[in-house]
């Protein structure tokens, strides 16, 4: 069962985003983003038009331009950008009842279904408490207990 990875691919954007400009004043570029990401710059650039929309992130074209947080991160949840993102399956969808007339499997997912609406629910709300600043803050801590820290930071590099 594959589970969707936008919500984790920019929620890492959003934080080398907000270290980028912290270090250096200046946006980052599709290009950048898209190095960190291990994907194409027009994927970058389709990703944050949505969350642009929501007012999440903003734009700057021209020499210098790129991409930046619209919103400092403590104003941010990750429900608020799982919702820019069209609220990518986080959980697998219950599947279409494939024996017809098996009350077996009918019953099953049923089951299923209730169960994965509820755990939905719940993700959502637990989203909904959880801003970029607490990302950020739990990043910060990470690294500072991690055993390569002195060669990640050499490196500029935070994933």
């Amino acid at each position: 069962m594959k589970s969707d990875s936008r919500l984790s691919n920019i929620l890492h954007a959003l934080l080398h985003m907000a270290e980028h400009e912290a270090r250096h004043g200046a946006p980052m570029t599709s290009d950048m983003l898209a190095t960190c990401l291990s994907t194409n710059p027009v994927v970058v650039r389709r990703t944050m038009a949505g969350l642009r929309e929501q007012g999440l992130v903003a734009s700057e074209k021209g020499h210098g331009g790129g991409w930046r947080l619209a919103r400092p991160l403590d104003q941010v949840t990750l429900g608020q950008v799982n919702l820019a993102l069209g609220e990518p399956g986080l959980f697998p969808e219950t599947p279409p009842v494939e024996a017809d007339g098996c009350l077996v499997e009918a019953a099953v997912n049923d089951a299923l279904a209730e169960t994965y609406a509820a755990a939905r629910a719940l993700l959502v709300a637990r989203l909904n408490d959880i801003t970029l600043a607490d990302l950020a803050a739990d990043f910060s801590r990470r690294m500072a207990e991690h055993p390569k820290r002195d060669l990640l930071n050499a490196h500029g590099h935070m994933s």
